[in-house]
């Protein structure tokens, strides 16, 4: 298994930590780690040997080097099942190259043999040879991370997991946003067996008179999953559950919400993608998902509206709005004027790379978020990924968005709070969509650069 990640992750905060909190931080690491495994003293020797002639780095001299080149691949080279139990370090650009399949994949990974490499594995038993073979096959900027990825989370710094959450279907488990309303935060990478399909964000509002869901989730399994975790904090039931898009992730849970008794919401042009292209995203979700897809079948929505739809609910007012064409057809998302929080779904991203397919609108987008911009919200649950800050590196046409990263001020429950950077704050790393054929400078305030309109 392998990735490449887009470069504004958390680890943009680890590189912001202050001198002391470093140092607190790499106390903790212990060498040799608790976690190394007992090995003979042929192989100590040989060990030895590698490690005088593979330049190594220490967690500070990682860090040191991810911030002054963050073009660095990192290749973590113990198996995808390791992984899977322990997570891996969160590098701006990572793959996962098992030590057994080096030799035969890093060319096809990293063209380029003076890409600064760094390799790492649990204990830094692996990773040493793992590094001499790369430097033999001609790469000529390779070091080994000697502390290994043990010792880089027992000092607290950003990891990315498959699943945090074991023992459910979940990515994650719901957090508290405001009183009332609650995100369980999906995986940033791509829809996967091992995170169930759950890599979108799966929102709830409860209310006096029950519960609003935003997005059936990926899958009855995942949608149940979701409901248990709604019974823990409330005995309301689950009325409305709200379809963001016509995505899998977003619909093919629902009919498990419709068996629960909720009423189904989407807009009209997301109904229509759903009957065209439904059955389609089951089959892709089955094939991925495998036992998990147990039971899921595809259902239309139930109630459909246009722009607009009002729900009392108690003492909440909830507008679910289509302001616009953005990511995909009828995106919609859920405003709670008098908390200025919205639950933006897929109009709004955080931390990941946009996705732009063939049918993306990018200039109607971009007529769509000063829409949302005039919403005046002041916390944000975006589509993907946490808590935002409504960025907007500056003001004007020629930006669709800007992804920044994290490190704006938290709400008390640690979620980002969705308010404009003001001058103190450090001035974001963003990338920004540029509409076709514009010739628009990168906005002022912005570091970073742009991104085509293709998907990248």
């Amino acid at each position: 298994m392998s990735f490449s990640r887009f470069p504004f992750t958390l680890l943009y905060s680890a590189l912001l930590l202050s001198t002391l909190a470093q140092a607190q931080n790499l106390a903790a690491i212990v060498n040799p780690p608790p976690e190394a495994p007992a090995i003979t003293q042929a192989a100590q020797s040989v060990l030895k040997a590698v490690n005088k002639r593979v330049p190594q780095l220490d967690t500070a001299g990682l860090l040191a080097q991810l911030k002054a080149q963050p073009k660095t691949v990192v290749i973590d080279v113990r198996s995808p099942a390791e992984l899977n139990v322990s997570g891996y370090i969160d590098a701006p650009l990572f793959f996962n190259i098992d030590r057994g399949f080096l030799e035969y994949q890093i060319e096809a990974r990293v063209l380029d043999k003076a890409t600064p490499i760094v390799v790492y594995c649990g204990v830094s038993q692996r990773s040493p040879l793992a590094a001499d073979t790369l430097i033999k096959l001609g790469y000529k900027n390779v070091k080994n991370y000697r502390d290994g990825f043990f010792n880089w989370k027992r000092a607290g710094l950003p990891i990315q997991q498959y699943d945090k959450v074991p023992d459910s279907f979940l990515y994650d488990l719901p957090q508290e946003i405001i009183p009332g309303v609650w995100s369980a935060i999906g995986a940033t990478a791509p829809g996967t067996y091992e995170n169930s399909g759950h890599n979108n964000n799966l929102s709830f509002v409860i209310t006096e008179d029950g519960v609003l869901v935003v997005n059936a989730g990926d899958n009855i399994l995942l949608a149940q999953s979701l409901h248990e975790e709604i019974k823990k904090r409330t005995k309301q039931p689950v009325k409305y559950v709200v379809l963001e898009n016509s995505q899998g992730h977003a619909m093919l849970g629902s009919k498990y919400w419709k068996e629960q008794g909720a009423t189904l919401i989407a807009h009209r042009d997301t109904a229509k993608e759903m009957e065209k292209t439904g059955h389609d995203a089951l089959e892709v979700m089955r094939s991925r998902a495998r036992d998990k897809a147990f039971k899921t079948e595809f259902v239309m929505p139930d109630k459909i509206y246009d722009d607009r739809l009002e729900l009392k609910m108690g003492s909440w007012n909830l507008q679910i709005l289509h302001l616009g064409s953005s990511h995909s057809h009828g995106d919609t998302m859920v405003w709670i004027p008098e908390k200025k929080l919205v639950i933006a779904g897929d109009t709004a991203f955080h931390i990941r790379m946009l996705p732009i397919f063939e049918d993306t609108d990018t200039a109607k987008w971009i007529e769509t978020w000063d829409a949302f911009e005039a919403l005046g919200a002041q916390i944000v649950i975006p589509g993907h990924v946490g808590g935002t800050a409504v960025a907007g590196c500056a003001s004007g046409r020629a930006i669709t968005w800007c992804i920044c990263a994290p490190g704006w001020p938290r709400s008390s429950s640690g979620v980002a709070r969705s308010t404009m950077p003001t001058r103190s704050i450090s001035r974001p790393t963003c990338t920004c969509i540029r509409p076709t054929n514009s010739r628009a400078a990168m906005p002022g305030g912005c570091t970073g650069r742009w991104n085509s309109n293709r998907h990248a």
